[in-house]
């Protein structure tokens, strides 16, 4: 088998002895890439979650504000001034805090969208790009 002889790392090692290192290192850095895209789409998955739970949240709240405001009418015709004006103030307070949760979850599904594992992507481009760089020398 040939040796590698020079001034580089590889010096004394035959091209074969070589190749097995650079293909278990080229292994070892894909793998390592592989958990990089796993964490980072469990981290995404975590923020779909966490915004969907608001929207549900939201949409609760909605939901008895909009009874309240309906209690609000039904009140309003039938009672005095002050019942009608508090419901209408508590069924008002609920549909902004249903607002703000929506807002809330919008803002996190926005950071789990797309779910597509950006670090990794770019990190895995990175390594080829070196990869293809330093074997063209």
């Amino acid at each position: 088998m040939a040796h590698v002889n020079g001034n580089g790392n590889g010096a004394g090692r035959s091209v074969g002895t070589l190749v097995k290192q650079g293909t278990e290192q080229l292994s070892q850095l894909m793998r390592q890439e592989f958990k990089l895209a796993q964490a980072e789409l469990t981290q995404k998955g975590k923020r779909a979650g966490i915004g969907g739970g608001l929207f549900g949240a939201a949409a609760l709240l909605g939901f008895f504000g909009l009874a309240a405001l309906i209690t609000a009418a039904i009140v309003a015709v039938d009672l005095k001034l002050p019942l009608w004006a508090a419901a209408l103030i508590i069924g008002g307070g609920l549909l902004a805090l249903a607002g703000l949760l929506a807002l809330a979850g919008r803002h996190e599904v926005k950071k789990a969208v797309p779910p597509v594992p950006d670090e990794a992507v770019g990190s895995m481009r990175h390594d080829l790009e070196t990869i293809k760089e330093r074997a063209k020398r």
